[in-house]
């Protein structure tokens, strides 16, 4: 091989590996509980996305602060954040993850289950481990990891993702997601993939 391009390859891997580990290194997780305001999410009856989205995310915070993490929220009431300033919040952060909170809704009501989507490779160890740690904890559809591109994961530089807690438009997911227990589980299953991702 020549010597100049065994040079360039060396270097490439040696950067693949400090950006790997400074993407473990981060110190903040900002929560951004979806929709809020005007912007209700999906919806059956009275049963919000909004508001599972920011409940979830605040017992997430939490049960991140219990395991030593900075946590960042991009809302703490229900008002309206475009998705342009949810990124701008997230790039204020230095070592710093993102994770997205939603619930899922289509008009299809037997559709069931939790996902998580990436867009960035770099985001999708992440993923990974945030979805097995939801599954751990509740029994449900188990949807997988997947390649999407979301405003606000595809427009952050850290690594980002974008949760979804189940179906609101499934009455059996909807009478769940309505009990704290639920909301809980999803909460504790999230913070334990985010530290098993840390650890990885």
């Amino acid at each position: 091989m020549n010597p100049m391009l065994r040079a360039a390859l060396i270097a490439l891997t040696g950067l693949f590996f400090i950006n790997s580990a400074q993407a473990r290194s981060f110190r903040t997780v900002v929560i951004d509980p979806g929709h809020g305001g005007h912007d209700k999410g999906g919806q059956w009856g009275l049963v919000y996305e909004k508001h599972l989205a920011l409940d979830t995310s605040a017992r997430l915070e939490k049960e991140l602060k219990k395991r030593g993490f900075r946590t960042v929220m991009t809302r703490r009431s229900d008002h309206f954040i475009s998705l342009p300033e949810r990124v701008r919040l997230t790039k204020k952060h230095r070592n710093a993850i993102f994770v997205s909170v939603h619930y899922n809704y289509t008009w299809k009501q037997g559709v069931s289950g939790i996902e998580t989507f990436y867009t960035s490779s770099q985001s999708q160890p992440l993923a990974s481990y945030v979805q097995s740690g939801m599954m751990s904890k509740v029994r449900t559809t188990n949807r997988g990891v997947k390649f999407a591109r979301f405003y606000v994961i595809r427009h952050n530089t850290c690594p980002a993702i974008l949760v979804e807690c189940g179906f609101v438009s499934n009455s059996t997911e909807r009478s769940r997601m309505k009990s704290a227990w639920w909301r809980q589980s999803l909460a504790e299953g999230i913070a334990n993939g985010i530290v098993r991702y840390r650890k990885s």
